[in-house]
Parts: C-alpha cells; sequence; structure tokens
C-alpha cells in the first residue's frame, strides 16, 4: 500500500482507539505530506471537523492561502458530500480513498452515502427544505457590491 494512504489508514485506527470515527487523511504535495487530520467530531462537537477537512484547515492555515492547487488527498474513507465539495473549492485535485461509502455504511456510518444520494434529488424533493426569499427594493446587494470590488 502507498506511503500515504497508508499513514491515513494507521491515522484511522488510532482514532478508533481514541474514541473517535475511522477516518485519516493525508494531505499530499510533490510526493510530500503536508499535513494530517482525523475525524474529530467527537472532541471538537463540530460537525465539519472531519478528516479531510483538518488536514486542510491545517495545510491553509500554515500556509496563509485557501487554495490546495496540485494537491492530493490520501484518506481512509471515502470523502463525504461536503469533504469533496470543500477540496473542490480549495482545488485539490487528485483524491485517492481505502473504504467506500458503501463500506462505512455497512460499518453503521452511512450519513456520507445518504447524502449523496440526497443531493441526486431536486431541490424541491429533499428532505431539507430550501426557501429563497430573494432582496427587498432598496436592500444593498452584497454581490452588486462584490463586483465592483473586484
Amino acid at each position: 500500500m502507498d506511503k500515504f494512504m497508508n499513514r491515513a489508514v494507521e491515522l484511522a485506527a488510532e482514532n478508533v482507539r481514541n474514541g473517535g470515527e475511522p477516518f485519516g487523511a493525508v494531505l499530499v504535495k510533490n510526493n510530500k505530506q503536508v499535513a494530517e487530520g482525523v475525524n474529530e467530531l467527537h472532541k471538537r462537537f463540530d460537525i465539519t471537523a472531519h478528516a479531510e477537512i483538518q488536514a486542510m484547515r491545517k495545510a491553509q492555515k500554515m500556509m496563509h492561502t485557501h487554495e490546495l492547487k496540485n494537491y492530493t488527498m490520501y484518506a481512509s474513507g471515502e470523502p463525504c458530500p461536503m469533504c469533496l465539495t470543500a477540496m473542490y473549492f480549495a482545488g485539490i485535485d487528485t483524491v485517492y480513498y481505502a473504504s467506500s461509502a458503501e463500506d462505512a455504511a455497512g460499518a453503521g456510518l452511512g450519513k456520507g452515502k445518504d447524502i449523496y444520494e440526497e443531493l441526486q434529488k431536486t431541490k424541491r424533493d429533499r428532505a431539507m427544505r430550501m426557501v429563497h426569499m430573494p432582496l427587498e427594493d432598496g436592500q444593498e446587494d452584497p454581490m452588486a457590491l462584490w463586483k465592483t470590488r473586484t
């Protein structure tokens, strides 16, 4: 097994032994490890504290950037939709993962798989209601303000 994937799996197993979920991640650039993370929901009481996001946060803070173009993520489990989206926003090029979303669901960790399925539905058919509330007349438009800034 690749050394970076091996480390991600090692982190995940250690996290389980420490009371966490079985997820570890290693962020790599130019064949060098830049940061790593584990799922810390149980420690931080933060639903976004997934392994991949934790690794990204460490790297971004260290380098004072939000862009991670030309980076590779190694994850012990297939990234959930939130992590995948964050990686798209950051510009990560490649993601390798060991356990699939189906494997996670089989272990009782099926939210990622469920959310992937939910996102395939139209907004109207999703379990979470989404209601568009357009700006009122005369209200300052943050998007228009942004356009004048850039």
